[in-house]
């Protein structure tokens, strides 16, 4: 009887739960009646509440997102992730959503929020939010981050003298290396922080970022919030030892807690582990991109080494110090394009989220209040109007500033990327070393009918450099199912005997199942 009356209830309970999305979903296909007259942009929008989500994700998003362009235009509505939306790949209509704070508001689900922190600057608009981006502009000013030049660099060339002898996945390694530089950035160097800790816990929470937030003991979820307890525990005391010490510190951390920038506890650790989540895996993509895009291209490639064989000649030619200053990296244009040219290609953002305030107008289409907007930058960034060839990997293109509005890797407005600046400075500082100390050169090999290309780089301690070295009968080829990319370090050897200062190194982008090749 008590199991009867406990599953009536449960029942009732869904259907009111069901009945009230359902109404809530038919309202959104109906605009107001003050703007009745206006129409909504062409589209469908599939089932009640779940929309067209399921079409979307059956297929690549890009494809459904180009499919709907090609048919509706530039601006269509649709019905994804249980929201109604308005999606846009014109350029002027994304500028309009992104400045106009005062009709579009950012909008992220309630799980991230709570994960990362409902005080994180990127869920918020108005006063604190302008006040944040000052104190987070302040810290990565030119005059900021030139300092942090050799820090970088230091960082760099322990990340890369960590793949020898190893098999690496490309990706997570180029995360740990940019990981270590946000550490830098917002810590500096303080001895309080217990970072290898911080970064287990920072781990925990990333794996559990896009779980289904079910918040039961061992879903990746629960998992994701009680590493963040753990991560804002370790921000906490590391601020306790600051305000005992008094000292001042020049880095993000200082910055939120100086008086002036009137911030709770709370809302700096908030932030921190935020800056953390934004500043690492974005980054770390743009790098892996670069990797493949250079293999790719070996004219791309040749050129970015001669820009940077150029800067170590001038250096050794002038008796200045090796390492790299503030100077070197703005002494890198076609390194530069080259990473405008991933941004586009590869576009890490793909889209972003808006909700509208209120009842928008535009270009003769309502835009009703409550509807998510998603400014769709990769198709603006694949747009032949933008881009000629935009298919194709193509650094000389940015040799010309191109048309306003039309590329935006880092978002536009009062929302868009604050460190985007220290992003290109690490980028730059690790394509040097990388570039300077590897060569790569591509093989295709045909294993069971499928063609696996291989990139492989000669690794060298030398200053100056022969032709790229044969491999020989003892090499390992070795490939790896992936879809972020694999590095084997060995040493060469070539008639028994060992080439010390000589490493062969193997870059393996593959997108089939794992095998191994001897040869």
């Amino acid at each position: 009887m008590e199991f009867t009356a406990l599953l009536c209830f449960l029942v009732s309970f869904i259907s009111i739960i069901l009945l009230n999305l359902l109404i809530k979903s038919f309202s959104f296909f109906f605009p107001s009646k003050v703007n009745r007259q206006l129409p909504l942009p062409p589209g469908t929008m599939g089932w009640p509440y779940i929309g067209e989500t399921f079409q979307m994700y059956s297929q690549d998003p890009n494809v459904f997102f180009a499919t709907k362009i090609k048919r509706y235009g530039s601006m269509f509505k649709s019905h994804i992730l249980g929201y109604p939306c308005v999606m846009i790949s014109n350029s002027e209509a994304a500028k309009f959503v992104l400045t106009k704070a005062q009709l579009f508001k950012p909008t992220f689900p309630d799980s991230k929020e709570r994960m990362l922190g409902k005080q994180a600057i990127f869920f918020h608009q108005g006063a604190y939010h302008a006040n944040l981006r000052r104190l987070v502009l302040r810290t990565f000013t030119t005059e900021a981050i030139k300092n942090l030049v050799s820090d970088i660099e230091s960082i760099a060339q322990n990340c890369l003298n960590s793949w020898e002898g190893k098999l690496i996945t490309t990706f997570l390694e180029m995360k740990t290396y940019t990981i270590n530089v946000a550490l830098l950035s917002i810590f500096g160097k303080d001895e309080n922080l217990n970072a290898e800790v911080l970064k287990r816990c920072y781990y925990t929470l990333e794996r559990g970022y896009n779980s289904m937030p079910i918040n039961l003991p061992g879903t990746l979820f629960h998992k994701a919030m009680k590493a963040r307890k753990e991560l804002a525990d370790i921000v906490a005391r590391v601020i306790s030892k600051r305000r005992k010490t008094k000292q001042e510190h020049n880095d993000l951390l200082g910055s939120f807690m100086s008086e002036k920038a009137g911030l709770t506890d709370e809302q700096i650790t908030d932030n921190i582990i935020g800056v953390i989540f934004a500043a690492r895996d974005t980054t770390a993509t743009v790098l892996t991109w670069i990797v493949k895009f250079l293999g790719e291209n070996p004219s791309v490639l040749e050129a970015a080494t001669e820009e940077h064989e150029s800067i170590l000649r001038c250096k050794e030619e002038s008796g200045e110090e090796m390492g790299l200053n503030w100077s070197d990296t703005k002494n890198m244009p076609v390194t530069s394009r080259i990473i405008q040219e991933t941004l586009r290609r590869a576009s890490i953002l793909s889209f972003t989220f808006r909700e509208a305030i209120e009842d928008v107008e535009f270009e003769g289409y309502l835009i009703p209040k409550g509807w998510k907007v998603l400014p769709l930058f990769r198709n603006i960034h694949h747009s032949p109007d933008n881009f000629k060839e935009p298919e194709k990997f193509d650094p000389s293109r940015f040799e010309v500033a191109p048309k306003p509005n039309t590329f935006m890797p880092f978002g536009n407005g009062t929302h868009a990327c604050p460190g985007n600046e220290i992003a290109k400075l690490e980028m730059l500082v690790l394509l040097h070393h990388l570039i300077t100390k590897y060569r790569l050169a591509i093989w295709f090999i045909t294993k069971h009918n499928l063609v696996v290309t291989l990139f492989r780089v000669v690794y060298s301690w030398c200053k100056k450099w022969d032709s790229v070295w044969p491999l020989c009968s003892s090499t390992k080829w070795i490939a790896h199912d992936i879809l972020s990319q694999k590095i084997n370090i060995i040493q060469i050897k070539s008639g028994g005997t060992l080439r010390s200062n000589f490493f062969h190194m193997e870059i393996i982008l593959l997108n089939i199942v794992q095998f191994r090749l001897q040869k």
